[in-house]
C-alpha cells in the first residue's frame, strides 16, 4: 500500500468526508454501495477534527495551481480557501484524464467543472446533514465560512462536526453551483498559499531534498547527440575526496560522491573518450542551407488550402514577399534537472522529483528498473520553472539506476552545462511567407510554407518505451497508425498559430516541408505558438505598411468574425494609448493560444543599434477569471520569458553539439532590462481558458514591429538583432 493510500484508508478508518468527481466515469458498484460515500481518490477531504484537505494533482512550478486550483473547490465548499490544507497527489488513475501531466495551460480549464461541482456536492452533503440533526429541512440551513449554520438562530456546526454524518448520504448527482455573480473568492486577488515559504526559503524544492546517508551523482555525457562512449579512466577519480563510485550509465559515466561539490570536482579527473555518432560534423550553416534547398524545390504537404491561393498570385497587382527565421531555443529552468532516488531491498523503488508529469516518471523510472510501475512512488516536488522541459522527465530514472548500484540514496543533479546542451529543444523553422495585393494593397492571399520537423515524432522513441505502461490504451492500440501520423499527416505543433491564423483573407494555403537533421526536440512555453505568432504578426504588419493602413485598424478590419480578438486588440491599444504618445515607437500583435486571446503593444526605444522595450501592455480574454493577482503574474513571466527569446535566445549547432553552456553564452532578461508591464483582462463569464502559455507568443512581433516602427529595418529572424 502507498502513502497516499495509506493516508486515504487511515481517514476511513478514523471518519470523515472524502469526495472527488472522476473526469470520467471509474466508481465502482462496491463504491456505490458504501454508506459513507468515501473515495481513496478524491480531490476533497474533510475530517472530524475539522481539516479539509485538498489533492493537488497538477504540479507547482510557480505558476500558481496550489492556490487557483483550491479557490474553485473552496468557492462552492462556502469556506475561505487559505482554510485549506493542499497536499501533492501520488500517481492514481483518478487523476489521469488520459494522463496525470501539467502542462498545456489547462490545469484551471480542465478541473473547472469537476473542482467546483465536488464543492457543490460537500457543502449539499454538509447541510443535509446538519439538518437531520436538527430536524429540519435543508432548506432551512446554509453553509457559510467552513460552518452550516441554521437560519434565524445562532445554532451551528463547523464541518468537522458533520462530516461522519454527511459521509453517510448519497452524492448529489447534480448540486446547485453558485452564478458567477455569487462568487466570493473567484475573481478576487488572494496572495498565493505558496508565498511566505517561497520567500523565507524554507519551500522545498527538488534540489533541497535530504536525507540520511544520501549521496550526491553527476553524469559526464556525450556532448554529441547520438554519439557514443568509447571508454573512459577513472584512475584519478576513484580516490578522490567523497567519492563512492565511478561507472557507466547507458552511454554515460557516473560520479557518485558524498557531496556535490566533490562529484563534481572528481567528474574533471574522469579520462573520458566519445565516439561522435552519426550527426558529427552536423553544424547550423547546414541546416539553414537545407530549409533554404527545400523550401524551394518541395511543395510540402497541405495543413490547410481555402480558395484558391496560386490564381490570386497570378492575377495580383503586386506580391509581398518574406522568409521568417526561428532558432531553436533551450529552456534553461533556473532550477537544473535534478532528482533523488531510494532503491529499496524488496525491490521498490521511491523518487523525489520536480517534474511535470508524475505518471510518465513513474513509467520511465519502472521501465528503466525492469519493475512494475506498483513498485514506484513519485512524490512530486516544488520545481524552479518548468516551461515544458520537465514533462519529459529522462532525468528521474538515471537517479533510480545510480541508486540503484550503489545501494544508497541518490541525488542526480545535472549541472548548468549539461541542462543547455542536453535539452529538448524548441524546433527551429523556416518560413516562406508569400501575399497576393490588390489595386488597393488590399490582402487577396495568404500563402506560409513551413520547412520544420515533427516534435512529436522526434519523442517517439522515448515514448514508445513507456507506451504499454503510461500513453493510455486507445493510444496504445492505434500505435502504428498514430506513429506514422506524426510523418505523413499533420502533428499540430508544428503548425498551430500558423493553419489557424484568424485574418479575413479570400484565400489561404498553409504547407508543410518536413525536415528533421536530428536534434532533440521537446516542448517549449506556448510550443508552436511561440514561433508562428512572430511570423504572422510581423507579415500581417508587413501588409497594414505596404496597404498604408495604421497596423492596429488594419488588423481591426481584417478581424470583423472574431469579437474577441477585437476585444482584446483594442483594449490594448486603448490602454497603450495607441497612436497618441508622440516620439513613442509602438508595435502591436494579437494571437489566440490555448483557449485565449491575447494582445500586447510594446514600446520600444533604439540607441546605437540597441532594442530596449520600455513598456507592454497586455490585454486578456482567458474566460472568467480565478484568481487576477495570478493571471498578472502569469502574463508578466510569459513576457519576460518571449523577451528573452525575442531578444537574446539562440540555440546554435557545431559538430553535432550544442555550442551554448551556460548565462554567458545563453543570456536570459535581466531586471534592468525588464520593461513596465501592465495586464489588462476583459471581463468574462465563459469557462476559464489557459492563461500560464498565451502572453509568450505576442511579445516577438509586438517588439519587431515596434522596430520597424522606430528604424525603418524589418527583422524576420530571432532573435532580433539590428544591423550597424
Amino acid at each position: 500500500m502507498n502513502r497516499r493510500r495509506f493516508v486515504a484508508g487511515s481517514a476511513l478508518a478514523a471518519g470523515g468526508l472524502a469526495l472527488g468527481v472522476y473526469p470520467t466515469a471509474r466508481a465502482s458498484a462496491a463504491d456505490a454501495a458504501d454508506p459513507r460515500g468515501l473515495q481513496p481518490n478524491a480531490w476533497l477531504r474533510i475530517t472530524p477534527d475539522d481539516q479539509v484537505i485538498f489533492q493537488l494533482d497538477k504540479t507547482e512550478m510557480g505558476q500558481g495551481v496550489s492556490t487557483s486550483l483550491p479557490t474553485i473547490i473552496a468557492e462552492e465548499l462556502e469556506i475561505d480557501p487559505r482554510r485549506i490544507v493542499v497536499q501533492p497527489a501520488l500517481v492514481d488513475k483518478t487523476f489521469q484524464d488520459p494522463m496525470q501531466i501539467t502542462g498545456g495551460s489547462a490545469s484551471v480549464n480542465a478541473r473547472w467543472d469537476v473542482l467546483r461541482k465536488t464543492g457543490a456536492q460537500a457543502r449539499e452533503m454538509l447541510v443535509a446533514a446538519a439538518a437531520a440533526r436538527w430536524g429540519v429541512k435543508p432548506e432551512h440551513c446554509r453553509a457559510e465560512n467552513g460552518r452550516v449554520v441554521r437560519v434565524g438562530t445562532d445554532q451551528s456546526f463547523s464541518y468537522g462536526e458533520l462530516a461522519n454524518d454527511a459521509a453517510k448520504l448519497p452524492v448529489p448527482k447534480e448540486p446547485r453551483l453558485k452564478d458567477p455573480s455569487q462568487f466570493e473568492y473567484i475573481g478576487k486577488p488572494l496572495r498565493r498559499f505558496d508565498s511566505l515559504e517561497k520567500s523565507n526559503g524554507t519551500a522545498k524544492f527538488g534540489i533541497d531534498v535530504d536525507m540520511p546517508d544520501l549521496t550526491v551523482a553527476v553524469l559526464i555525457r556525450n556532448p554529441q547527440f547520438g554519439g557514443s562512449l568509447e571508454s573512459f579512466d577513472v584512475a584519478g577519480a576513484k580516490g578522490a575526496p567523497g567519492v563512492v563510485d565511478v561507472f557507466e550509465l547507458n552511454g554515460s559515466v557516473a560520479v557518485v560522491a558524498d557531496t556535490y561539490w566533490h562529484a563534481l570536482k572528481a567528474a574533471k579527473l574522469v579520462d573520458v573518450k566519445w565516439n561522435k555518432g552519426p550527426l558529427a560534423g552536423l553544424d547550423s550553416s547546414q541546416i539553414r542551407a537545407k530549409w533554404a534547398e527545400l523550401a524551394k524545390t518541395e511543395t510540402g504537404r497541405n495543413v490547410r488550402d481555402d480558395g484558391d491561393v496560386a490564381h490570386a498570385l497570378k492575377t495580383a497587382a503586386s506580391v509581398q514577399e518574406a522568409v521568417y527565421e526561428i532558432p531553436y531555443l533551450a529552456h534553461a529552468t533556473m532550477e537544473p534537472q535534478n532528482t533523488t532516488a531510494v532503491v529499496r531491498a524488496d525491490g521498490t523503488c521511491e523518487v523525489w522529483s520536480p517534474q511535470q508529469g508524475p505518471d510518465a516518471t513513474q513509467a520511465l523510472v519502472a521501465h528503466a528498473l525492469g519493475i512494475s510501475r506498483d513498485k514506484v512512488v513519485v512524490q512530486t516536488m516544488l520545481m524552479g520553472g518548468g516551461f515544458g522541459r520537465r514533462g519529459i522527465p529522462d532525468f528521474a530514472p538515471e537517479a533510480a539506476l545510480v541508486a540503484r548500484h550503489v545501494k544508497r540514496p541518490v541525488k542526480v543533479i545535472w549541472t548548468r552545462e549539461d541542462d543547455m546542451q542536453h535539452d529538448f529543444y524548441r524546433p527551429a523553422t523556416y518560413n516562406v511567407m508569400q501575399a497576393a495585393l490588390n489595386e488597393k494593397g488590399e490582402a487577396q492571399s495568404w500563402s506560409q510554407k513551413i520547412v520544420a520537423p515533427s516534435m512529436f515524432r522526434s519523442l517517439l522513441p522515448l515514448f514508445g518505451q513507456i507506451a504499454p505502461e503510461w500513453i493510455p490504451d486507445w493510444l496504445v492500440e492505434g500505435a502504428e497508425s498514430v506513429a506514422g501520423s506524426f510523418v505523413k499527416t499533420r502533428d499540430s505543433s508544428t503548425t498551430e498559430g500558423a493553419a489557424d491564423e484568424p485574418y479575413a483573407i479570400p484565400n489561404v494555403e498553409v504547407a508543410h516541408v518536413f525536415y528533421d537533421p536530428g536534434v532533440p526536440l521537446g516542448f517549449w512555453r506556448s510550443v508552436g505558438h511561440s514561433q508562428y505568432a512572430f511570423v504572422v504578426e510581423s507579415f500581417i504588419d508587413e501588409l497594414a505598411h505596404a496597404a498604408g493602413v495604421d497596423p492596429y485598424r488594419y488588423r481591426r478590419s481584417l478581424l470583423a468574425g472574431h469579437p474577441r480578438h477585437l476585444a482584446v486588440l483594442d483594449l490594448a491599444a486603448e490602454k497603450a494609448e495607441w497612436g497618441r504618445r508622440p516620439g513613442t515607437f509602438q508595435g502591436i500583435a494579437v494571437h489566440e493560444s490555448f483557449g485565449s486571446v491575447v494582445a500586447e503593444v510594446a514600446e520600444v526605444r533604439v540607441e546605437n543599434n540597441v532594442i530596449k522595450v520600455e513598456r507592454v501592455v497586455c490585454a486578456v480574454d482567458c474566460g472568467i477569471v480565478v484568481n487576477p493577482d495570478q493571471v498578472a503574474a502569469q502574463v508578466e513571466s510569459a513576457v519576460v520569458f518571449g523577451l528573452t527569446a525575442a531578444l537574446k535566445g539562440r540555440i546554435t549547432i557545431k559538430d553535432g553539439a550544442v555550442e551554448q553552456s551556460n548565462f554567458h553564452d545563453y543570456p536570459l532578461l535581466r531586471m534592468n532590462e525588464t520593461p513596465a508591464i501592465e495586464v489588462y483582462t476583459v471581463a468574462s463569464t465563459t469557462h476559464p481558458s489557459g492563461i500560464g502559455e498565451p502572453g509568450t507568443p505576442p511579445i516577438a512581433p509586438a517588439v519587431a514591429n515596434a522596430v520597424f516602427a522606430a528604424t525603418g529595418q524589418r527583422l524576420r529572424s530571432l532573435p532580433l538583432t539590428l544591423g550597424v
